[in-house]
């Protein structure tokens, strides 16, 4: 009789300590996805290290933001990208003046499965931006653009051109509040002296 309760005591005091030493041992980071590791080996040391110091959870979402895109450029940068999205949303605009859905339908999901240029987003972001409380913001953008374009392409499938016409401004508010955010203001450079006032 005493056997049994010295065998399920020691069971119980092996796997007590296994649950304590299991719940102390550190938690190894999560690999880093592969398209990602790909990318970082074209960055700079900088970005690299930028990269690098970025929250899991914010990688996650860079990834996940990555993987909604099926296409890929080999050589073309982000701001060719940008003329590409500026033509898609110039396309959208002009078919929803002339009552063309299809044509609208086609321009948005085009839109929201631009490509990803070469090197991926990051490559192209100033470096003070390349850090997990700037970038947070990405998701939200991404829906506000993105997401806007998929939403007027539903509508125009539907017929509804008054509907589809009413995410364009959703679109440009997103593409201006992450120009604003990353891009800063066009032809304003920190490198040019600032006229003397008279």
């Amino acid at each position: 009789m005493k056997k049994p309760l010295s065998i399920s005591l020691i069971l119980a005091c092996s796997m007590l300590v296994s649950g304590y030493a299991s719940a102390e041992a550190p938690l190894a980071p999560a690999p880093m996805p592969v398209e990602m590791q790909q990318m970082m080996k074209v960055y700079s040391p900088e970005l690299r290290q930028k990269v690098m110091a970025l929250s899991p959870e914010l990688k996650g979402t860079i990834q996940q933001l990555h993987a909604g895109h099926t296409r890929r450029a080999k050589e073309t940068n982000l701001r060719q990208i940008m003329h590409e999205i500026l033509s898609e949303y110039q396309s959208i605009a002009s078919s929803l003046a002339t009552d063309n859905a299809e044509q609208a339908a086609e321009s948005a999901r085009r839109l929201a499965n631009h490509r990803i240029p070469k090197g991926g987003l990051l490559a192209y972001f100033p470096l003070d931006k390349v850090n997990t409380a700037d970038l947070s913001v990405l998701p939200t953008m991404n829906a506000a653009v993105e997401g806007s374009a998929l939403k007027l392409a539903e509508a125009a499938d539907k017929g509804d051109m008054s509907m589809a016409a009413s995410y364009m401004s959703d679109i440009m508010t997103g593409c201006v509040a992450c120009h604003q955010k990353f891009r800063g203001v066009p032809g304003v450079s920190a490198n040019l002296m600032t006229p003397v006032k008279k």
